[in-house]
């Protein structure tokens, strides 16, 4: 029998990576985790964490505008970037402290350093005192996923990516945002409620591809109300930067947009370049991710892979899940794999998005008939105040069995919600068990027990 060096090692000290190592660790395998970065991954280090953290940051100006309108006197607020950053910062380290104490109590070990296979049982670790070899029974690859840039527009070297958003050296006056996905709109929004002049471009017809088309319409609408300047339809040429520093952007129609800062949320990737994946034999699939079946296993059979270098369903909650499924599966002989249905997810705009289960679109490709439940309105909370924001709900049933397919929230503690709204739908409960649900008053979410009347959008009501 061979003798390796670890009974599991894993490339990549993010939230799906820390799971797996320690859940391993604790069963009793003994353990190795390399990071090239910092440990905690995307979401502790540079992704869902700090950015929630900015969100709120940002959230405080409309709050001291709605506080006016109750009678406080607030004064001219003012921010302080650098302050905001470096107490970010500080968070995040030590946030990141605790991922490597829960790593070593768990009795893992953990190598500073990037890996790369040298042969399916062999990986190479690059530390700061020189290469080493290290084997492993198995092996997972929880890389994650990096930001990209456009390869064919000019002058990208001058821009930045989400990575290097969180370390501004100081706030800018303007700021240019290309994309249209949740990153994108997300950064449009932090950036705008700090007080940054944003112009947010994206080459769609509207904005969030794939979310409900009466959600994207919505925050469309709320984004403009707010000021926000939003360009659809609108294609990069080329960035130029001027000698004082400006950045130039040539876009469609020979439009001109001058910032001091351009940055591109066009997309992330999985994270396998550099990797030696075809030393160890593992594949790729055809949007080049590491290609898994259902328990996350490669094509090599002591080889598994989890989380945003798989591609599956990019969410941080979900790289835990796999990486927990990984580890009952192979290290304490209890089989199972994830299922993907009725995962709740935010956007944290402003106002904010939760939504869990299928769109309307999806829906009818799926059931044909659905009945739709719709509902916009003003929250007493901004209305008092005088603001004109208004949100969104609405709730997608199967006409056959009742069931509460979809679930849909733009507004207000919508993230909160969704996350209780989720159990529900994951249960496959109906719409009357919903509706026998009483309601508590008075509170934006009662909404959700109290719909009564099927909404028809226009074109079909029309049609019909």
């Amino acid at each position: 029998m061979t003798n390796y060096d670890y009974d599991l090692f894993v490339i990549g000290a993010g939230s799906g990576g820390v799971r797996a190592a320690r859940l391993a660790a604790l069963s009793g395998a003994k353990v190795a985790v390399a990071e090239e970065s910092r440990v905690g991954g995307t979401c502790v280090v540079r992704g869902c964490v700090p950015k929630k953290f900015m969100v709120f940051a940002s959230d405080f100006r409309t709050q001291f505008e709605l506080a006016k309108g109750y009678g406080w006197d607030v004064g001219e607020p003012t921010f302080d970037w650098c302050a905001f950053r470096d107490k970010k910062d500080a968070e995040i380290a030590r946030l990141s402290g605790i991922y490597v104490a829960n790593l070593m109590k768990a009795g893992a070990d953990l190598f500073h350093g990037r890996a790369v296979f040298v042969d399916p049982h062999t990986v190479e670790v690059d530390l700061r005192e020189g290469k080493k070899r290290i084997t492993a029974a198995k092996i997972l690859i929880a890389t994650g996923g990096r930001p990209k840039l456009p390869d064919d527009v000019p002058g990208t070297e001058h821009a930045i990516t989400s990575d290097e958003v969180f370390h501004l050296p100081e706030l800018p006056k303007r700021m240019l945002i290309v994309g249209g996905g949740y990153i994108a709109v997300e950064f449009a929004c932090i950036f705008h409620g700090l007080g940054v002049d944003v112009t947010l471009a994206y080459r769609g017809s509207n904005l969030l591809r794939g979310f409900d088309e009466d959600v994207r319409s919505h925050l469309a609408d709320e984004l403009r109300r707010r000021g926000l300047r939003v360009a659809l339809a609108c294609r990069h040429e080329r960035i130029e930067k001027r000698e004082d520093g400006i950045l130039v952007s040539h876009v469609t129609d020979s439009m001109v947009i001058e910032s001091e800062v351009v940055m591109f949320a066009t997309g992330r990737e999985p994270h396998v370049k550099g990797l030696g994946l075809d030393k160890a034999g593992v594949t790729l699939n055809d949007k080049g991710a590491i290609a898994v079946d259902d328990f996350s296993t490669t094509s090599v059979p002591h080889i598994w892979a989890v989380g945003d270098v798989t591609d599956r369903m990019n969410l941080t909650p979900v790289a835990i899940r796999e990486a927990q499924c990984f580890a009952e599966t192979v290290f304490y002989d209890r089989p199972m794999h994830f299922t993907y249905d009725a995962v709740p997810t935010a956007v944290f705009s402003q106002p904010p998005i939760g939504v869990v289960g299928l769109t309307e679109a999806q829906a009818r490709h799926e059931y044909g008939k659905v009945d739709v439940y719709l509902t916009r309105f003003r929250p007493m909370r901004t209305l008092f105040a005088g603001d004109e924001t208004r949100m969104l709900m609405k709730l997608i049933v199967d006409p056959k069995t009742d069931k509460v397919l979809g679930c849909h929230i733009v507004g207000e503690e919508g993230p909160e919600t969704i996350q209780l709204a989720a159990i529900a739908v994951k249960a496959g409960l109906t719409k009357a068990q919903w509706d026998a649900t009483c309601a508590l008053h008075p509170t934006v979410s009662e909404e959700l027990v109290t719909l009564r009347e099927k909404y028809m959008p226009p074109e079909l009501a029309a049609a019909e």
